[in-house]
């Protein structure tokens, strides 16, 4: 197309409407950005009205009471740091060596794509189904303690481990090929390759994944219904194996009693809830920028 072209009423007409669409699609984007964050300071601003005045040392460092002036969130923060700690020294490592087999040593035959296929259903799957998974195989089989932080971080490993997969895959994939080539080049093996040159480069998209999956996992409940999790737990535990509760199975059974000052427990439990998710991803967003490598 020659400059006389480009100034002719009819391209004229088509660069004001790719321009105009521009504009109207960075409104919709910034639309929806100021609508989300909307929602999540008007949730804050109720949280904050409702429950600020109740965080005090006693509610920190208190345990679940059938007094709402006495009750304290410290027993379902521990059973909370507990349950979290195992799914992720569980789904970690598994989902990301799993990943690195099936992107980078699987052989390309069937029964590793109904693996895939498999793997891609799981991460789709309501999570109430982990919960019956849970109840039936580390409770009713296994005779593992109902109610503990051991069979609660369990299950919610099975639920978080495939997106920490798929995320693992989609990150090592994304790694380019010369990265390999020049590897190979001189004279690393596969292994050599997959560990100190692939890996490293995947592993900030590798950690995103694990925010999401670990985030999820946080704020569930319905399988930890499945596994006894609400049971009314008077002191924290002592252990993997102890009776425990959790953060949201406490918010969910506070804002189910009828004692009008359990609303002001319920809110602050949620605002001790935020934070420990803030402060979660935020060691998680820090690891990732910290091993992140440019190339």
């Amino acid at each position: 197309m020659s400059k006389s072209d480009w100034n002719s009423p009819e391209a004229l007409r088509r660069i004001a409407r790719r321009n105009a669409s521009e504009r109207r699609f960075k409104m919709i984007g910034l639309g929806a950005i100021v609508l989300s964050l909307s929602f999540l300071a008007l949730l804050l601003v109720i949280m904050l009205k409702n429950g600020v005045t109740g965080l005090d040392w006693s509610f920190l460092s208190g345990s679940d009471s059938t007094d709402a002036t006495v009750a304290g969130v410290w027993g379902a923060t521990k059973g909370s740091l507990l349950t979290m700690a195992v799914t992720l020294l569980l789904s970690f490592p598994m989902g990301v060596l799993a990943a690195i087999y099936l992107e980078e040593f699987a052989p390309r035959k069937r029964w590793i794509e109904w693996i895939e296929v498999s793997i891609n259903n799981l991460a789709a799957v309501p999570s109430i189904i982990f919960g019956l998974l849970g109840l039936a195989v580390f409770i009713n089989t296994m005779g593992m303690p109902r109610s503990s932080p051991l069979v609660g971080g369990l299950t919610l490993a099975l639920m978080t481990m495939p997106v920490i997969v798929i995320s693992g895959r989609n990150a090592i994939k994304a790694v380019p090929p010369s990265i390999r080539e020049a590897a190979y080049g001189i004279g690393a093996s596969k292994v050599q390759t997959t560990f100190h040159h692939v890996l490293p480069l995947a592993l900030p998209g590798i950690l995103t994944g694990t925010i999401i999956g670990m985030a999820r996992a946080l704020g569930e409940t319905a399988p930890l219904l499945m596994i006894g999790m609400r049971a009314f737990v008077a002191t924290p535990p002592d252990g993997l194996t102890s009776p425990s509760s959790v953060l949201p199975m406490q918010i969910f059974l506070w804002s189910d009693e009828i004692d009008k000052g359990f609303v002001q427990n319920t809110s602050a439990a949620i605002i001790v809830l935020l934070v420990f998710l803030l402060a979660m991803n935020g060691i998680a967003i820090y690891l990732r920028n910290k091993f992140e490598v440019r190339w």
